[in-house]
């Protein structure tokens, strides 16, 4: 198919063999489109509420007291010495980032349906943009943890300058994930109601409400196939000063956190061809 642009120059656009990772440099072209897509979901995600983008602490923090009232009051369940309502907003800081940014970009390609059956552009960018505009929430959420350390006197450790490595662990893992199910999701609905189950079940498997030293020591290194489960202890590490997670926990998520993300690509680029005709 040929399409004739304004400038005179004339764009081919061929279907892509089956198996090939995203065209990078044709995404980079559509930057200012990513852009676009970015700046609207975080203008569309507060519109028409009464207290804006405070929705964004108002769901860690109420998650957060209800946790160490059951789990740290109730339970005690322990916290690695430090306070438990800071223990737990640090683990769900990144899980609410992840959760919000699975669910959005799970539905970016059945919720942008008008876009896709009209124009070409690359697919990619619509669960790319999901997951790119969830930062802004989580440097948001990010204040209010800053004013849980004064009050709780926790000062962050030196290996805060390690905090955005375990944010794009959380980044590559939504994108990942959000890929596979996103292309689910065009042909089979049901994906949106398995997701509901997938997100708590995937919670309670992650170190949010407990530390991940309650798991025994020869289950840890298996515990880091759940990719969150590095990304928490790791963000716990580098603000709170928890021990350090066990190196082959990392390992194994980070590993794990590739291999679903390349295969995220490869069966999203697959399958993109179809979505214009399934959707």
């Amino acid at each position: 198919m040929n399409a004739t642009i304004e400038s005179g120059s004339v764009i081919d656009i061929h279907p892509t063999s089956r198996w090939r990772l995203p065209d990078w440099a044709e995404i980079w072209n559509y930057r200012e489109l990513l852009y676009f897509l970015i700046w609207r979901d975080i203008k569309v995600r507060y519109k028409q509420t009464a207290i804006g983008a405070a929705w964004a602490i108002i769901q860690p923090f109420f998650t957060m007291v209800v946790f160490s009232l059951f789990f740290g009051k109730l339970a005690r369940i322990p916290s690695d010495g430090q306070p438990y309502p800071v223990f737990s907003y640090v683990a769900l800081l990144p899980w609410t980032y992840f959760s919000n940014a699975l669910s959005q970009s799970t539905q970016s390609i059945v919720s942008h349906q008008n876009l896709i059956t009209k124009i070409y552009v690359p697919r990619l960018i619509l669960p790319l943009s999901s997951v790119v505009s969830g930062l802004v929430d989580l440097a948001i959420a990010f204040g209010m943890l800053l004013l849980l350390m004064v009050y709780f006197r926790v000062a962050p450790t030196a290996a805060v300058w390690t905090l955005p490595l375990f944010i794009l662990l959380a980044m590559m893992t939504a994108l990942g994930v959000g890929l596979w199910l996103c292309a689910l999701n065009v042909k089979y609905r049901d994906v949106r109601y398995v997701l509901g189950f997938l997100v708590q079940f995937w919670m309670f498997a992650t170190p949010v409400v407990y530390p991940a030293s309650l798991v025994p020591e020869k289950w840890r290194t298996l515990y880091g196939l759940n990719p969150m489960a590095g990304v928490v202890e790791g963000f716990r590490w580098a603000l709170l000063g928890t021990p350090h997670p066990a190196g082959g926990l990392i390992a194994v998520s980070t590993a794990v956190v590739l291999a679903v993300l390349a295969g995220g690509l490869l069966y999203f680029r697959r399958m993109e061809r179809t979505f214009a005709d399934v959707i």
